[in-house]
């Protein structure tokens, strides 16, 4: 029998959510760190230290063993908690991670500079940029590309229907006719603007010690300038990443996580507007404007046969909002540290990927809604042309234009509150004391033609 799980993550919606198991899993936590400690140690050998310069060779001992196996993560797990050989258990989660790294290099030739693992650090500086780096790669590989994929299909739906004219609401009553590919349109682009500012945010790491001073740093080596070798070991990890990192030179023992704040907030934003659209879909399925295709064997209602419920949509909507209550929280929290650092950040930082992993889970299921509707264009027009009343607008404005008194108290008092039909349209015009030109002009006006430029915005 399979283990079972407290959280639905990584239970029923685990095929959802795996892909951000390399980057949020405690194996990654623990992968992340030893990158850190172990890219500084090798940058230390090539600063002119006490610390010898390392051969390529003993560069890539470093860095074979950021791959960590299974066991490799029980016997950090071990050095942290209950002990492993002839160290004893240090409750400490980064000095396990230093003891495994002098336990893996004490039988290579590195075994000469072990001490320098972790030299003049705090476990904050660790910690922070194993964070950092985690929020870079499970942006640039996971979260921005399912948005992209999201943001592709919300373009192809709208260019499909850029033409298709649809009754517009506001305030939930029937107001000028868009088209079905413009409001969806709306969103890419709302979606595009939101993905273009995440990609634009510098995570900020620190890497100045144990109260933000360098003071360890400064007492062993005075002569070197440790702000900028700070700077250039943080930047030095944006190869390959569009999420850059920046170096924050002024913080206390912890960095300040302002950035990673900019980040939640920027995705929080991004799910609100999914949001939007989810309950926005919602409704033109509830009207009949959005038809569901039915998958055999599947089931809307466990009593009622003929349903088939938006529930991808709905799913999305809920995993959306889990998500934004954690990213709220974040913002909260973790602005505020006491003095120059307590540890209540530290736990909080764990739950990063379970917002992450909810906000992937609604992109996904937006993703399966899309994939199971049809747009019932027949019955959106229909609908558009059971409204004449909205080329009022229409009439008032070209009426205005012509210097026409009072155009728009006209067409109130004929249509406010009332029903009417394209024919009353035609009398009132053909009554009017207008050119001959304007009345053609005015009679050309439909609910399928008053679109505006809806179908050339896209």
């Amino acid at each position: 029998m399979k283990e079972e799980k407290i959280s639905p993550i990584d239970g029923r919606y685990f095929e959802n959510t795996k892909a951000l198991i390399p980057y949020f899993s405690e194996k990654a936590l623990m992968q992340y760190r030893v990158i850190v400690e172990g890219e500084y140690l090798i940058a230390l050998s090539e600063t002119k230290l006490n610390l010898r310069k390392f051969s390529e060779k003993e560069k890539a001992l470093i860095r074979d063993l950021y791959n960590l196996s299974n066991t490799d993560v029980q016997i950090i797990s071990d050095i942290e908690k209950r002990g492993y050989k002839n160290i004893k258990a240090t409750d400490h989660d980064v000095k396990a991670v230093e003891y495994f790294l002098k336990l893996k290099l004490a039988n290579t030739s590195i075994k000469d500079s072990l001490e320098w693992i972790h030299f003049a650090l705090t476990s904050e500086d660790t910690n922070n940029l194993a964070y950092s780096l985690l929020l870079s790669d499970s942006l640039d590989k996971v979260i921005k590309p399912k948005l992209e994929e999201v943001k592709k299909q919300l373009d192809l739906l709208a260019q499909k229907h850029k033409s298709l004219p649809m009754l517009a609401r506001t305030h939930g009553q029937p107001a000028s006719p868009t088209t079905f590919g413009k409001e969806i349109k709306v969103f890419s682009v709302r979606l595009e603007k939101k993905l273009k500012k995440l990609s634009s945010i510098k995570i900020e790491a620190k890497l100045n010690g144990a109260t933000g001073n360098w003071n360890a740093h400064f007492v062993a080596y005075p002569k070197i300038n440790w702000q900028k070798w700070s700077r250039d070991f943080i930047e030095s990890f944006n190869k390959n990443r569009t999420q850059k990192l920046s170096a924050n030179l002024m913080t206390t023992q912890i960095e300040c996580h302002d950035s990673y704040l900019e980040i939640f907030d920027t995705v929080k934003q991004i799910n609100n507007i999914l949001i939007d659209f989810n309950q926005d879909m919602w409704r033109y399925i509830s009207d009949d404007w959005i038809g569901q295709k039915p998958k055999d064997g599947t089931i809307g209602s466990s009593t009622m046969p003929h349903k088939i419920n938006p529930i991808k949509f709905e799913n999305s909507e809920g995993n959306l909002g889990l998500a934004n209550s954690l990213l709220e929280f974040f913002g909260r929290k973790l602005s505020i540290s006491r003095l120059q650092r307590d540890l209540s950040d530290s736990t909080v930082e764990r739950n990063f990927g379970t917002a992450f992993a909810h906000s992937l889970l609604a992109y996904e299921y937006l993703l399966k809604g899309l994939n199971t509707i049809t747009i019932n264009e027949e019955k959106v027009k229909t609908i558009l042309i059971e409204h004449p009343e909205i080329v009022a607008e229409a009439i008032q404005t070209i009426l205005r234009r012509d210097g026409f008194p009072f155009p728009y108290e006209t067409l109130k008092t004929m249509t406010r509150g009332k029903k009417v039909s394209l024919e009353d349209f035609a009398q009132f015009i053909e009554s009017l004391s207008i050119p001959t030109k304007t009345k053609k002009e005015l009679l050309k006006i439909t609910p399928l033609n008053y679109i505006g430029l809806a179908n050339k915005m896209l």
